[in-house]
């Protein structure tokens, strides 16, 4: 592995996020902002991967392929790799019981499977959420790697089970597990400051870029083999004025002779080579 690795990631949730966040399922505009997503989003950031030769990891609902498989064919036929993101884009705490839980992921797999001939060996839970069951659900389904935890910033790591957080007692991590984590932030995710809702503005576009350029040169200084993974939507830094921001971080990163841009699943094989 090189001094850094830079894991370009896009949630591609189209109008799946819309239905279950906000009461924004009966809102034609809100939805409308997922198909921007589809519509212009997604085709501006390919052009922009390919000009830049970066092959990146999309995290796709099942209910995105299904709903646009055209445009989900399209990622994946231009070299991108695509693994599971939930089924409808539900967040997996919200399930009351096990099985519902785990029919939603294991609908996702069938989409996906649908789609690209392979089973999906990685896996983002919608809005970064676990319930207590998941991880068990997801090594019960052989699921090799996750990138929905905060465990660390530049490192994977391994998840743990059975672990405890009792309100009257010490906390108990657990065993580690063979999944492994590539972790993420909501420091290095473009919708937090940048999708518009009730009660939230915006912030000034070039501090978000300025924010990922210095913890990627941070990471870059002073952590051996770092992994810098930066969480994009379609629907979000699709929009014109954020791409040209975006592709000057890109060539930034590129200009180190000692940067490579991989996929989730190529960090997450020289992690378990080690």
């Amino acid at each position: 592995m090189s001094r850094s690795t830079v894991c370009i990631t896009c949630d591609f949730d189209a109008v799946s996020a819309w239905l279950h966040l906000f009461d924004a399922g009966e809102s034609p505009t809100k939805l409308s902002r997922g198909l921007f997503g589809v519509d212009h989003g997604t085709p501006r950031l390919l052009d922009l991967f390919d000009r830049h030769d970066i092959e990146t990891t999309w995290f796709v609902p099942g209910h995105t392929i299904e709903s646009f498989p055209d445009v989900c064919e399209t990622v994946w036929s231009r070299g991108h790799e695509v693994q599971h993101h939930g089924w409808t884009h539900r967040p997996l705490s919200s399930y009351e019981t096990e099985a519902e839980e785990r029919a939603d992921i294991e609908r996702g797999i069938e989409s996906i499977e649908a789609l690209t001939g392979r089973r999906p060996v990685g896996f983002r839970s919608p809005s970064w959420d676990f319930s207590p069951r998941t991880l068990s659900i997801l090594r019960d389904l052989e699921f090799e790697w996750d990138s929905s935890q905060m465990g660390s910033d530049f490192l994977p790591y391994r998840l743990h089970d059975d672990w405890e957080a009792p309100l009257d007692g010490p906390f108990d991590r657990g065993v580690p597990t063979e999944i492994v984590e590539l972790p993420v932030s909501w420091q290095r995710d473009d919708f937090p400051p940048f999708a518009y809702r009730r009660g939230q503005g915006f912030v000034t576009e070039r501090s978000v870029f300025d924010q990922w350029q210095a913890q990627f040169e941070w990471m870059h200084e002073h952590v051996d083999d770092g992994v810098f993974v930066l969480t994009i939507h379609p629907q979000v830094s699709g929009q014109s004025h954020r791409l040209a921001n975006l592709e000057r971080l890109l060539e930034s990163m590129r200009a180190r002779s000692d940067v490579e841009f991989r996929t989730l699943s190529s960090v997450v094989d020289a992690f378990v080579d080690r």
